[in-house]
């Protein structure tokens, strides 16, 4: 708990307004932090009057809510140096990019578009009304179970409806958000772990070109991509520049079913559990990456299979698969963040409304996996699932919430007394009911 506070201190002292607008930053973080209520500014609002008895008034509380004066790229690289040695082994810092869609109900909000979905339903249309977002996080294994920290996010607008020169494409913001994070971590290699959508040349070689040997990507491979065998050197020097590449070997799907009779099975800790896994991994040539990869196919079934790919070929297979599962989580993270932290029923409309409601719940996200993190055990879980034992990110608010009113954590802050135990747990029903 005492880094956590000294994390929350320190942010206050990028906050350069007077004192309330310091109280409020770390009162809505917490008030989001706390399994009270949705992160609405209304029910955010009843959290810091009602829970913290701090005297704001709901017109004071929205404008900080809608400041132009928040400093987030101040902000966030605080967050960065706590969160990307956390838990370090012998490896490289893994992250993961993607995007979601946040639909909205009504006209004149910010970042909002008809985005064509490429996971609708049949019973859905094709193109959704409301905000893409491209959340960039960290993957890290906290006591035993993957999770997925949020570290910036970036809202992807059509081009037509923003001006040529301000428009980014889903690449461009994702390299973005990617050289600003490792401004934090020079020294460091990175691994990003992304979807075949990602996964691809126009994301690699521009960050290749940029970060040298200190960056890596794991992604998926697509089953008509073209794989070649490395170059061979002539035994007689030739006239014209040498070969980039070798022999054609033909397309993913073709070298998948050729080499599934000589599958291995690997033993690799999967989604939490110790698996046996059949894969078969060779090192191949890609034109689009424009350099050598270890492929590994996955199977399971009798044609059932997927194939991956990493940049660096010194991982090993197990490791590559693990990395690769892990992946996952940060899907997780979009059902934690716009279901349970709230971000999904955020009813702001202006542009530094919307974008200031974001970044709190996705701090507030980090944070809540960093208090966890600095623990001694993890948090037993609640509910039983069988086959899951692992704790569910509502079993870390639920221990939040229990340590809140401790003396030394209200003393640490400064910002609020201790409060009764059964007058916090009454104050915490009435803001719920």
């Amino acid at each position: 708990m005492q880094s956590l506070i000294d994390l929350l201190k320190t942010l206050q002292t990028q906050i350069t307004q007077n004192g309330e607008r310091k109280a409020l930053f770390v009162y809505t973080l917490i008030a989001i932090m706390l399994p009270v209520v949705g992160s609405r500014a209304s029910q955010l609002y009843r959290t810091v009057t009602k829970l913290f008895k701090y005297n704001v008034t709901i017109r004071r509380f929205y404008g900080f809510m809608a400041s132009p004066k928040l400093a987030w790229d101040k902000l966030w690289p605080i967050v960065w140096q706590k969160i990307l040695p956390l838990n370090h082994t012998e490896g490289p810092i893994l992250l993961s990019i993607d995007d979601s869609m946040v639909p909205k109900t009504g006209k004149n909000i910010f970042a909002c578009g008809n985005h064509f979905d490429h996971a609708a339903k049949l019973n859905q249309s094709r193109y959704i009304w409301g905000q893409n977002i491209v959340k960039l996080s960290c993957l890290k294994n906290i006591h035993g179970r993957w999770a997925s920290l949020p570290l910036n996010f970036r809202f992807y607008r059509l081009n037509k409806d923003v001006a040529k020169k301000n428009f980014q494409t889903r690449i461009d913001q994702a390299i973005s958000m990617i050289l600003s994070v490792l401004k934090v971590c020079r020294h460091r290699s990175v691994l990003l772990v992304c979807d075949n959508w990602f996964g691809n040349g126009s994301l690699y070689l521009p960050l290749k070109k940029e970060l040298g040997e200190q960056f890596h990507l794991l992604s998926r491979l697509r089953s008509n991509s073209v794989l070649y065998d490395q170059p061979t050197l002539p035994k007689k020097r030739k006239r014209g520049a040498p070969k980039k590449y070798g022999k054609r070997r033909g397309n993913v799907a073709a070298l998948a079913r050729r080499h599934k009779r000589n599958a291995k099975t690997y033993q690799v800790e999967l989604y939490g559990k110790s698996r046996e896994v059949r894969a078969y991994t060779e090192l191949l040539m890609s034109k689009s990456l424009k350099t050598q990869i270890r492929v590994v196919w996955i199977y399971s079934g009798r044609a059932s299979w997927v194939a991956i790919f990493s940049t660096d070929i010194t991982f090993t297979v197990a490791q590559i698969i693990e990395w690769y599962g892990a992946r996952w989580k940060i899907e997780a993270g979009f059902k934690e963040l716009k279901q349970e932290l709230g971000s999904l029923s955020c009813q702001a409309r202006t542009k530094h409304a919307v974008t200031n409601h974001l970044h709190f719940c996705m701090m507030a996200m980090s944070l809540l996996w960093f208090y966890v993190a600095q623990k001694s055990s993890k948090p037993s879980r609640r509910y039983s699932v069988i086959n899951r034992k692992s704790f569910a990110f509502s079993d870390i608010r639920r221990l939040f919430a229990e340590e809140i009113e401790q003396e030394e954590f209200s003393e640490g802050l400064g910002i609020f007394t201790k409060l009764h135990k059964n007058k916090f747990i009454s104050t915490m029903l009435q803001l719920v009911a």
